[in-house]
């Protein structure tokens, strides 16, 4: 089946590598360039699959490292539990991320979209080499694009859907725990619909990520490529071509004298890229994810033709100019000193949380009322959240209040492992306790095992005549 053809006009330049000057969808078919940096992609690819799929299994304290409980409004990392009351340590948590990305882009740039992306990790080592094993190379895929569907990419796409549904699965986990989706895999799906819905969805999520968008989600959906003029400066880690010693570029004839440059214009830089650009047009590309595939590919030809390795390589666009390439500099010291501030923050507040948060609520209605004794009564709301991983009775009493009673109703307050609790209670006292209508007091909680805290609280009354 032939490319349908267009009658619009034909734009002058390239907007997009995986567009064709007449608008049309350009598959790229990168063909595969070993060596040694792909021997350490796979290595760290491999890696970080494992740890995907162990992640939700393995536990600490008996918690699962990872967990988002959205259901319960809990979320679990490594070991300790984040409740939607934890805003501040969440936020600082989101902001340590953040941080943690404009350092790392600043030293090592999109060293991520390379090596650690979920994109290029599935995408290169799962999906890549399945799609190999069962089509063929780059030129019987070429082929099969101009021809049409043939069985071995109907079988392709089979295998894609079923490894998509793993995924799918194992990405489940995270929200749901281990052995929930355990229980959910081994029942039918009429029994929990809403599961597999989010399930089946992202499954054809995934298929159609991999399977049909495939590049064009780094080029045209991930911002992060178009975040690279803030992030990143002349001195942040790149993948560059060194135009100076490679330039002009010149055919490879054996047995004659080259007067040009290393660069013999193979263009298997270009035919290796899994994002269709040539490098040699710049290492600073949108669309580079610095996957290292044309550092391989010109390695290998350089050994080839006997010149030396690093035509492109690592490097910086300050070492491309001048030849050097500083490491220290301001922003550097500005996000070390801010990821060592914020770290050493959640660490102390980490240290110092207790098993139990304690909310202390007004009742609804009036903020008081008078009983027919003459005394003014406040109703007050408690709401008790257990962290602990155990059942936990909460005593609540007053401080230092002889002139003060408390009525509550459970007391006693009885919180599973977890969860939340909330009673009412009531605080009596005498009219001429207040003064400008408040009378200041303490509550104390305590659990009898580990924790104890008090609580300052003002109830309010008539103000003084």
């Amino acid at each position: 089946m032939t490319r349908p053809t267009s009658n619009a006009p034909e734009a002058q330049e390239q907007v997009l590598s995986t567009m064709n000057r007449d608008g049309s969808r350009r598959r790229i078919r990168p063909k595969l360039s070993k060596g040694r940096y792909h021997r350490r992609r796979r290595l760290t690819a491999w890696a970080l699959i494992l740890s995907f799929v162990l992640i939700p299994i393995l536990k600490i304290n008996g918690k699962p490292l990872m967990l988002f409980d959205i259901a319960r409004r809990e979320f679990t990392l490594f070991g300790a539990t984040f409740l939607p009351t934890d805003t501040f340590l969440l936020m600082l948590l989101l902001f340590i991320i953040f941080v943690g990305i404009f350092l790392i882009t600043a030293v090592w740039g999109r060293v991520w979209c390379g090596w650690a992306c979920p994109q290029t990790v599935y995408m290169e080592f799962i999906y890549r080499p399945l799609e190999v094993f069962i089509e063929g190379g780059r030129s019987r895929q070429i082929k099969t694009d101009k021809t049409g569907l043939s069985g071995r990419r109907v079988v392709k796409n089979v295998v894609f859907f079923v490894v998509s549904a793993l995924l799918a699965n194992t990405f489940l986990a995270y929200f749901v725990g281990w052995s929930q989706l355990l229980g959910w895999m081994t029942s039918p799906p009429t029994q929990h619909p809403a599961a597999f819905g989010v399930m089946l969805g992202t499954t054809l999520l995934m298929f159609g990520d991999f399977g049909w968008f495939r590049e064009q989600t780094c080029i045209v959906a991930c911002p992060y490529g178009r975040f690279q003029s803030v992030l990143l400066d002349r001195q942040s880690l790149i993948v560059g071509y060194e135009e100076a010693r490679g330039e002009p570029r010149e055919r490879w004839r054996k047995n004659k004298e080259r007067t040009s440059g290393d660069c013999i214009d193979c263009n298997l830089c270009v035919s290796t890229c899994p994002t269709g650009i040539d490098i040699r047009n710049g290492g600073l590309q949108m669309e580079c994810v610095a996957c290292t595939q044309c550092i391989d590919a010109c390695d290998s030809v350089m050994d080839k033709i006997g010149k030396p390795r690093g035509l492109v390589r690592y490097t910086s666009q300050a070492e491309l100019e001048s030849g050097r390439r500083k490491f220290l500099r301001p922003r550097l010291v500005v996000y070390s000193a801010m990821l060592l501030v914020m770290f050493s923050t959640l660490g102390f507040s980490l240290l110092g949380k207790s098993t139990a948060d304690v909310t202390i609520l007004r009742g609804l209605g009036a903020p008081f009322s008078t009983l027919p004794s003459g005394e003014i009564s406040n109703q007050i709301r408690i709401k008790i959240a257990n962290r602990s991983d155990e059942e936990r009775s909460y005593t609540f009493e007053l401080v230092d209040a002889e002139d003060l009673t408390l009525v509550a109703p459970e007391n006693p307050l009885t919180v599973g492992p977890g969860e939340s609790q909330m009673t009412g209670a009531f605080i009596t006292t005498q009219p001429s306790s207040f003064t400008d209508g408040v009378v200041k007091i303490t509550l104390r909680f305590t659990d009898g095992v580990d924790f104890e805290e008090n609580r300052p609280y003002r109830i309010l009354g008539p103000a003084s005549r």
